[in-house]
């Protein structure tokens, strides 16, 4: 019998309809499969917490438990996949960001009584009264002075909302004054000094990349510029990072266009490349980068893109490795989870992250018991972190008996807040750099420092020890007395720059290229 044409093509459909229906039921039964699979490894946990709240002996805070088993399985992944508590999610975000709200002050407890270093300009702190070197002595009602209060107690107890209301007792000479104090939201800065050296070298210490890092950055800058700088000294040590997108507009006002700033990569993660848009307007100034063992993260992205794109000469011992992608999962309780997601490549393609070791914790503290503190050689491109093209060991000439003593009583800090508490008036008046110098250079610390730590500790150098260490102890000294001038933070480095070796040749060097 002859059939229509109509009628084969509703056969031909039919049979191909069939065929995608057999392929698409053994895709969905593939797919269920797996997720099958996949489910029942994840769900063992489930069925575990609801056993135990079903079965077990007594009643179970099922909050604390569901932490602990989220940090046991995160803590399976690596060093920095982590899980956060409300508060130290909340203490995490406020670290890096553009501020926070309390009274704002800086501080030190240099023996078991908080002494004022700096109320933040412009802060409640600052607008009500306290003065440097104030010492703390009660926050409302709660005792904080002379019983080793914890520090991160005495924060959080001044922290608070703004619009909110604290009293702060200190005690000022011999007086005790209190102050009612009307918390404010109070800016972090991440520019701890930036000041020239002479007519055409600069220098510039970051210690976070925080969310004002950029424009505290390039507000800096065009001050500098404005002096004449032609050589910048960026200082990146101890510097543990922050955001990411801070490192790259650092990165970026100092690159030609497309030049690759860095690239990250993951399992689950395509490689995304970042480069500069050419619009930085320092692509011509000569740069040098301080790096440590302390520069970490967002400090080894800026320090790998200056120096894998050949734009500056990195100058110090190699960086910690900490190159990986966290991304934040928030949940509605106020904790959250910080999981890594991808690795971060400098533009040559090195890896920043350091390998996970067993003892990764004490990576950085391994390197100062073997050699690679001393020596170049001793620094290999798979340890992880950024390789300075001008290696700077550690300085141990300087120590003896009697300098180490001194750095564990930190002497050189208590003997700064009792020198101010004797000089306030003078140190208030002096604001500029050579006046602070004339001033130390004639006050006669060295005799006052050495009757001080005889008096208070009991310590006495040979004639031998204080030629060893006269010179590093006194400059630390003239530093922390220096803090409390005017001049503040500018004071203290650039006084201590003066016995920094990493520095020096930094500056001597004037930001060449050094090839290796």
């Amino acid at each position: 019998m002859k059939r229509s044409s109509g009628t084969i093509w509703i056969a031909l459909l039919g049979i191909v309809v069939g065929a995608l229906s057999v392929s698409l039921v053994y895709r969905i039964q593939q797919r269920q499969a797996l997720y099958k699979t996949e489910y029942s490894e994840w769900r063992k946990l489930n069925l575990i917490l609801q056993q135990i709240d079903q079965n077990y002996v007594d009643e179970v805070d099922k909050k604390a438990l569901t932490d602990a088993a989220v940090e046991a399985a995160l803590s399976k992944l690596d060093p920095h996949s982590v899980y956060m508590p409300p508060a130290v999610r909340e203490e995490s975000d406020n670290s890096l960001s553009a501020g926070f709200e309390g009274i704002g002050i800086q501080f030190n407890v240099p023996n078991d009584t908080a002494i004022v270093i700096e109320s933040i300009m412009g802060g409640p702190a600052q607008k009500a009264g306290l003065m440097p070197g104030d010492r703390l002595i009660k926050v409302d009602d709660v005792e904080i002075a002379g019983i080793n209060y914890p520090q991160d107690s005495m924060v959080r107890r001044m922290k608070g909302p703004a619009g909110s209301k604290v009293c702060i007792t200190v005690k000022r000479s011999d007086e005790i004054i209190p102050f009612e104090i009307t918390r404010g939201k109070i800016p972090l800065h991440s520019v701890d000094a930036s000041f020239m050296l002479n007519s055409k070298d600069a220098y510039l210490r970051l210690s976070k990349f925080s969310r004002s890092t950029y424009e505290e950055f390039v507000k800096a800058l065009k001050d500098l510029d404005s002096q004449g700088m032609e050589h910048l000294i960026v200082d990146l040590r101890d510097n543990s990072g922050g955001y990411f997108d801070q490192a790259l507009l650092l990165s970026n006002l100092f690159l030609p266009k497309d030049s690759l700033i860095v690239f990250l990569e993951g399992r689950k993660r395509a490689r995304e490349d970042y480069r500069a848009d050419g619009r930085g307007g320092y692509q011509e100034l000569a740069l040098s980068v301080l790096i440590n063992e302390g520069s970490a993260s967002s400090s080894e992205i800026f320090a790998g893109a200056m120096q894998d794109n050949h734009r500056a000469c990195i100058v110090g011992r190699r960086s910690f490795g900490k190159g990986l992608v966290q991304e934040p999962v928030n949940f509605t309780d106020g904790s959250g989870i910080r999981l890594t997601v991808a690795r971060f490549h400098t533009p040559s393609g090195r890896c920043i992250q350091k390998p996970y070791t067993e003892d990764y914790a004490y990576e950085v503290y391994k390197r100062y018991a073997g050699s690679e503190m001393l020596s170049r050689d001793s620094m290999l491109v798979a340890q992880g972190g950024i390789l300075p093209d001008l290696f700077m060991p550690i300085d141990t000439t300087r120590v003896c008996d009697f300098h180490l003593k001194c750095n564990k009583k930190a002497s050189a800090l208590r003997f700064s807040s009792y020198y101010f508490d004797r000089h306030a008036a003078e140190l208030a008046r002096i604001s500029d750099f050579e006046s602070l110098q004339a001033y130390l250079d004639g006050a006669a610390l060295d005799e006052q420092f050495l009757k001080f730590v005889k008096d208070k500790d009991g310590l006495v150098p040979s004639e031998e020890e204080w030629k060893q260490s006269k010179d590093y102890l006194m400059t630390q000294v003239r530093a922390q007395v220096g803090r409390y001038s005017q001049l503040g933070e500018n004071a203290f480095y650039r006084l201590f720059l003066s016995i920094d070796d990493t520095f020096k040749a930094a500056l001597e060097n004037e930001g060449r290229l050094i090839e290796q």
